[in-house]
C-alpha cells in the first residue's frame, strides 16, 4: 500500500476541484465557441471582425499568460467599471473564477473553428426546406441544425476537452486548490516529489480515461440511426 503521509484525502479534494473547473470551463467554452462560429459565418462584417479578433488573440497567447492576466487584471478592470457607478469597495476575482474565464475563453476560441466547420457542413437544402416549412430561425436552428452540428463537432470537442482537463493544472499557479496544487503542498511537506507527482499523473490519467469513455458513449448515441456506407 502506498503511503501518502495523510495527503490522500487532500488529493481527492483536489481532483473534485479539477473536475469542477474543467466542467465549468467547458460550459463557458461551448457557449463562446457556438457564438464565435455563428459570428464568423454571419453576413455582418463587424461580427466577423470581432470573432476573428477573439480567436486570433486567444489562440496566439499562451494559456498560462491568459490565466495570469485575467487573475491579476480582472480586479482592476472590475473596480474601474464599478467606480463609474459610484461603487468603490474592493472587488477580488478568485482563482476559480479566473481559471474558468481563462480556460473557457481558450476552449471557446478553438471550439469556434470546430463549430464553424460543422455548421458549414450542413447542406443548404436543409436550411431551405426548414424555411419552406415555415420554421422560424430559432426553431430551425434548435430542431434541424443544432442536432447535426453536435454530432459532427463532438469528436473534435471531445479532444479539446481532454486538453482542457490537463490545462486545469495551470490554474494552480494562482492558488487554486486543484490536484497540482495539492501535490505541490504534499511535496513541500514530505520532500517526496517523485511519489506525489506520479500519483497526480495517474489521477489526471484516470480522469482522462473516464472522459474518453464518456465521449465515446456520447458519439455512439449521437450517431445512432445513421447508416454506415
Amino acid at each position: 500500500m502506498i503511503d501518502l503521509h495523510g495527503f490522500g484525502d487532500q488529493l481527492l479534494l483536489g481532483a473534485v476541484v479539477t473536475l469542477e473547473l474543467a466542467l465549468s470551463s467547458l460550459v463557458l467554452g461551448l457557449f463562446l465557441g457556438l457564438l464565435g462560429a455563428s459570428a464568423k459565418l454571419s453576413s455582418v462584417r463587424v461580427l466577423q471582425w470581432i470573432a476573428n479578433g477573439y480567436t486570433t488573440i486567444i489562440r496566439g497567447v499562451p494559456e498560462l499568460l491568459t490565466v495570469l492576466i485575467i487573475y491579476f487584471g480582472a480586479t482592476s478592470v472590475l473596480m474601474a467599471i464599478a467606480s463609474l457607478f459610484g461603487y468603490d469597495e474592493y472587488i477580488e476575482v478568485g482563482a476559480f473564477a479566473a481559471g474558468v474565464t481563462a480556460l473557457g475563453l481558450t476552449f471557446g476560441a478553438y471550439a469556434t473553428e470546430v463549430f464553424r466547420g460543422a455548421l458549414q457542413s450542413i447542406p443548404k437544402g436543409q436550411h431551405e426546406a426548414a424555411t419552406v416549412l415555415g420554421m422560424s430561425s430559432m426553431r430551425k436552428f434548435r430542431r434541424i441544425i443544432l442536432p447535426q452540428v453536435w454530432r459532427i463537432a463532438l469528436p473534435g470537442l471531445g479532444n479539446l476537452f481532454l486538453v482542457l482537463l490537463k490545462d486545469t493544472a495551470l490554474v494552480s499557479v494562482v492558488g487554486l486548490e486543484d490536484i497540482m496544487r495539492k501535490a505541490n503542498v504534499a511535496v513541500s511537506s514530505t520532500k517526496e516529489p517523485f511519489l506525489f507527482y506520479l500519483v497526480a499523473a495517474f489521477m489526471y490519467l484516470g480522469l482522462t480515461i473516464i472522459s474518453m469513455v464518456l465521449v465515446s458513449y456520447m458519439e455512439k448515441r449521437a450517431n445512432r440511426g445513421l447508416t454506415r456506407g
